[in-house]
């Protein structure tokens, strides 16, 4: 997913939306000199031999201005939290005046015409200071500041919440939908962005009677309380296994393999192994003899009553939920507005992924049946249980395609920057920051520079590890792309008594106004936030080196970042990232195929001005498969587990999980075991955790048929920023990938589609699993 996970049952009308792209600049295919394809690398700019530098360097330049204060992202007021806890009162004013103008629309046909503009105005008006405390909240190191935000995001979560459920907006809404004159006159963007408020209100039991919408409401927050206990219990420590010394003899990991033994020896006592630990994870991967690795395993997948009696309180919450407002299942609720719309469409799309996926995974895990054989002198071909699958398939750290020097941050971002301005006419220009700006020195600002329009938004990247920082990697939407200067304020109905109190919302959403050369209009430009734990550079060590998996990572979360910046869109509601779920993860993932190409990986040196002809022989995981094949039966318990089923008075999580594995699985379940409470991905993604496995199919492909022969290609580049990431959430995303892939077939999105995707190739997917 992107880079943050929903945990409410339901998708809020005034959350995590953006806008839908409108008026295309590009409106015929352009023809580029050959400087600016791929037959020779564009050179690096001053400005990519500094992005180099600040990175790794970053003690020696662009330090913050000691002549100039100002606020967070510039904004001139939240200099101290006590200012973003006003900010929220002042958002709070201006949002209620705006809603209640939106509920006297009826009075005049003019506000009619204004409705959906001003409802993607009210959202914006609150995600604005949301998505800004959420941040904060994840990477703020001042505990005052993260209690202001944390302030702040509840306050006006609550708002929300109100306003999902508001009868009156939701008739104000069905009388704009209801008249042909007016729906006449809404742009496509418009339209679309109005159908995703109904919808969004049809779902939140908006026409319901009085009692059923209450018991919507009670169920709502019944579901918040149960993901909250079910993940706690995932992320609860689990209890040890027994493991005896006799049984660690022999352990392929010598150095923490001998400091064990020598532990239990002198203790006399069996070693105590606690599920998630270091011990854990080298006794799985490193002891030869079966039964040790078999209890660890056991330790590690089993649950308490209670984690399972809350799973399955929650599926069947959840089910509940869905059948109140018509719906037979959660599934069906939550994947209408999905590329997949339902249920059974996912199911041919795993299906044929299935099968498609099955013969090579049972071919590797023949091959790990013979090393079995050979290591244990069984007869041949015997059972490869769960506890094996580590130690007869050890994990190889990813490779490059080609021999490469060691790899800095900076000489990263410098080819990332390369990479855009060959496909899209679009740079990374480091820049200072006044003093304020930021929230810890480690924070880089970017602009985003595009070639005719000049800054089209801003990249702050913060990317070391830190003490009370959010760990992973993460996008935060600080700021969408939206057009304001139609926004019409005037008729807000703010009153001269309130006049002072909303003059900071004011000021706040003042900065974030700005023209673009050629461009008619005043544009919100977007803004965001990428989130890593990068070793930190130091003096004595050097720039930081990245692995290889951590230069995908970057690449990943920097497709996010750059979906995010080229729509120029006039809703926010459809912006960038903020799109269909299982369309949201294509442009990352296809980022990381880039760096299967040695002319992309060329971009890295700073002096090369041809592409690299030569190739490597790169590395295939033997176990590849057999994961991707895990994968897919993950999304199949998750159907399960948001099916109708889940009301039958027999249903068992754990024994839906027991069936599926061994009847299409390829490694028998384990009695006694219970992996679903240990899924996290229910929470967030409910019904939709096919759309990693859906996304990484798209991606191959594209990535083979359009950019893998010439991946520098402007044209190219030109075609797929044009019809699909200019657009974010605002278009068809079966339309987008039809037309980029010349497949008038998927077009529809109908059930052959969905096998059609599922019969694709994504064994040979540079991607990994779980990185959002």
């Amino acid at each position: 997913m992107l880079s943050r996970t929903l945990s409410t049952p339901v998708k809020h009308v005034f959350r995590f939306r953006g806008c839908l792209f409108v008026k295309n600049e590009v409106t015929r295919p352009r023809t580029y000199s050959s400087s600016t394809t791929s037959s020779h690398t564009i050179p690096a700019s001053v400005d990519d031999k500094a992005l180099a530098a600040i990175f790794d360097h970053p003690k020696s330049s662009f330090r913050a201005s000691s002549f100039s204060t100002t606020g967070l992202f510039g904004h001139r007021s939240l200099t101290h939290p006590g200012a973003l806890v006003a900010l929220t009162d002042a958002t709070l004013i201006r949002a209620q005046r705006l809603t209640d103008r939106i509920l006297r629309a009826r009075e005049s046909r003019e506000e009619l015409l204004l409705v959906v503009k001003n409802l993607d105005r009210l959202s914006d008006l609150l995600c604005g200071v949301i998505d800004l405390a959420e941040l904060v909240q994840n990477a703020h190191p001042e505990r005052v500041w993260v209690e202001a935000a944390n302030f702040a995001h509840e306050k006006l979560c609550n708002f929300m919440n109100v306003l999902n459920t508001h009868i009156g907006l939701y008739a104000v809404l069905k009388a704009v939908l209801s008249d042909p004159s007016i729906v006449k006159t809404l742009t496509p963007e418009a339209h679309a962005t109005a159908l995703i408020f109904w919808r969004d209100f049809e779902n939140s039991a908006i026409d319901l009677p009085p009692d059923k919408r209450d018991k919507f409401v009670s169920l709502s927050s019944e579901l918040l309380v149960l993901g909250r206990k079910f993940l706690q219990g995932v992320s609860a420590p689990g209890a040890p296994a027994a493991i005896k010394p006799s049984e660690l003899a022999g352990l392929k990991d010598q150095g923490m393999g001998v400091r064990l033994q020598l532990q239990a020896r002198f203790t006399g006592r069996d070693l105590l192994v606690y599920p998630g630990s270091l011990q854990a994870q080298m006794i799985m991967r490193s002891a030869p003899a079966e039964e040790p690795r078999r209890r660890v395993y056991i330790a590690s997948n089993s649950s308490t009553p209670e984690q399972i009696n809350a799973l399955d309180t929650l599926l069947r919450k959840r089910a509940e939920l869905a059948q109140l407002v018509g719906k037979s299942s959660f599934g069906q609720m939550a994947l209408e507005d999905k590329m997949a719309k339902s249920p059974g469409n996912v199911g041919h799309f795993l299906d044929a992924l299935m099968d498609h996926t099955r013969p090579a995974a049972r071919s590797a895990l023949r091959t790990l049946s013979q090393r079995k054989q050979a290591h244990l002198n069984t007869p041949p071909f015997p059972v490869i249980q769960a506890w094996d699958r580590d130690f007869y398939c050890p994990p190889e750290p990813p490779a490059p395609p080609i021999v490469l020097p060691p790899l800095t941050l900076g000489t990263v971002f410098m080819g990332l920057s390369r990479l855009f301005r060959h496909l899209y006419g679009v740079s990374l220009k480091p820049v200072g920051v006044t003093s304020g700006e930021v929230w810890h020195s480690d924070v880089t600002k970017l602009e985003v520079v595009d070639e005719q329009k000049g800054i089209i938004g801003w990249i702050y990247a913060d990317l070391f590890a830190r003490r009370g920082k959010a760990s992973g990697a993460a996008h935060y939407t600080v700021r969408c792309s939206r057009r304001t200067d139609d926004d019409d304020q005037t008729g807000d109905l703010i009153d001269f008594e309130t006049e002072q109190l909303v003059t900071q919302s004011r000021e706040f959403e003042a900065v974030k106004q700005h023209s673009l050369p050629g461009q008619d209009g005043v544009y919100q430009l977007p803004l965001v936030v990428l989130l890593c734990e990068f070793t930190r550079p130091t003096q004595a060590q050097g720039p930081t080196v990245l692995h290889w998996h951590e230069v995908m990572t970057l690449f990943h979360e920097m497709g996010h970042a750059m979906h995010s910046m080229i729509g120029r869109t006039e809703y926010q509601n459809v912006s960038g990232t903020r799109c269909s779920t299982d369309f949201v993860e294509l442009p990352s993932i296809l980022m990381e195929h880039f760096l299967s190409s040695p002319t992309v990986l060329s971009l890295f040196d700073a002096e090369s001005t041809s592409v690299a002809r030569h190739s490597g022989n790169h590395h295939e995981d033997p176990c590849h498969s057999i994961d991707t094949y895990s994968q897919i039966l993950l999304a199949a318990l998750d159907q399960v587990y948001h099916s109708p089923t889940v009301l039958d008075s027999g249903f068992d999580s754990t024994a839906e999980l027991a069936r599926l594995h061994n009847t299409r699985g390829l490694i028998p379940h384990v009695p006694g075991t219970s992996f679903q409470t240990h899924f996290g991905h229910l929470v967030g993604y409910a019904a939709t955790y096919y759309s990693y496995l859906f996304d990484r199919a798209i991606a191959s492909r594209v990535w083979r048929n359009v950019f893998s022969e010439d991946p520098l290609n402007r044209e190219t580049g030109e075609k797929y920023k044009r019809e699909v990431l200019s657009y974010g959430g605002g278009k068809d995303p079966w339309k987008m990938v039809s037309t980029l892939l010349s497949a008038p077939q998927l077009e529809s999105g109908d059930a052959e589609a969905m096998r059609e995707v599922g019969r694709w190739r994504i064994e040979d997917e540079v991607g990994q699993p779980g990185r959002h």
